[in-house]
């Protein structure tokens, strides 16, 4: 019996040391500093829940762009996302072998490319000059006279911040959700149709799904947290932080100002966790929609 909990310890001991090194140590100091003033200079000084009060209170720039954009973004890209990762993964899944796993690498590879690579490929697409893909096409169909500043213009960043990252977001959710459509057993199909089952909606409804909840929940978390996280695209399409007119700013571009072209640490640091506090918030929903209820 000691012999397997010693066994056991030091399997676990890699994962926990990685863990409390990279996750747990670093929240903590970051919940630290949140609490406290700290240009990354002088020693950090507390002054309690200012950096807080300040956010909600002073912050008119996050309250009246960074929290509504950073809503919008994460309502449409992460459920968006989701269903799209679901449905072309079972889509994926009604074709044979080789078909499958070629248009699954197409698909699966954006998500693999850094966002600084992707912003490079998306920038000369919607180029704000006759060069630019999209205006060249525009130009020469007659729809438009001279070239649309797109990556430039409050009206259309968003926009194409949410198609990039739509676009790059078949990623290790969507080969969860692939891989769990795969592994249903074909029999319960053929019993569900036998017991009135009618078409395929009622089947991906009443038997698709349930059989796969973990996969479902494994993606639902990936979506959250990889939206969360995506709000770089704006600057490197843009090329600014913050954006033009904060059209494209959401909480991840508000952090990075405060805290590397600002040096204001604290404020940062309390940026950072209401962003980790939105995450929680979102993956409990998920965890409510698709964990396993005793």
């Amino acid at each position: 019996m000691k012999n397997n909990q010693v066994s056991t310890t030091i399997f676990l001991a890699p994962y926990v040391i990685l863990f409390t090194t990279f996750i747990i140590i670093p929240v903590t100091i970051a919940i630290g500093l949140s609490f406290t003033y700290f240009n990354a200079i002088e020693s950090p000084s507390f002054i309690g829940l200012d950096n807080y009060v300040n956010i909600l209170t002073q912050d008119n720039t996050f309250m009246q762009f960074v929290l509504p954009n950073t809503l919008i973004f994460a309502l449409i890209v992460g459920p968006g996302g989701y269903i799209m990762a679901f449905l072309l993964a079972w889509m994926l899944a009604q074709v044979s072998k080789v078909p499958r796993t070629i248009l699954a690498l197409i698909l699966y590879s954006p998500s693999m490319t850094a966002g600084i690579a992707m912003a490079v490929v998306w920038k000369i697409i919607f180029s704000g000059d006759e060069a630019g893909y999209l205006n060249s096409l525009l130009i020469s169909m007659g729809f438009i006279n001279q070239p649309i500043q797109f990556l430039q213009s409050p009206e259309y960043l968003m926009v194409i911040m949410i198609v990039v990252t739509l676009w790059g977001s078949m990623g290790v959710g969507f080969l969860a959700m692939l891989s769990g459509v795969l592994n249903i057993d074909q029999e319960i199909y053929e019993a569900a149709y036998i017991d009135g089952i009618k078409n395929r909606f009622q089947e991906i409804i009443y038997i698709t799904i349930p059989s796969m909840k973990p996969q479902m929940l494994f993606g639902a978390v990936m979506a959250v947290v990889t939206t969360f996280q995506a709000g770089a695209i704006g600057v490197e399409l843009s090329g600014q932080n913050p954006t033009p007119q904060y059209a494209g700013q959401l909480i991840v571009n508000h952090l990075e100002d405060f805290g590397f072209i600002r040096y204001e640490m604290g404020y940062a640091a309390a940026l950072s966790v209401l962003l980790l506090l939105f995450i929680y918030g979102f993956s409990k929903i998920a965890m409510k929609l698709f964990g396993e209820k005793d």
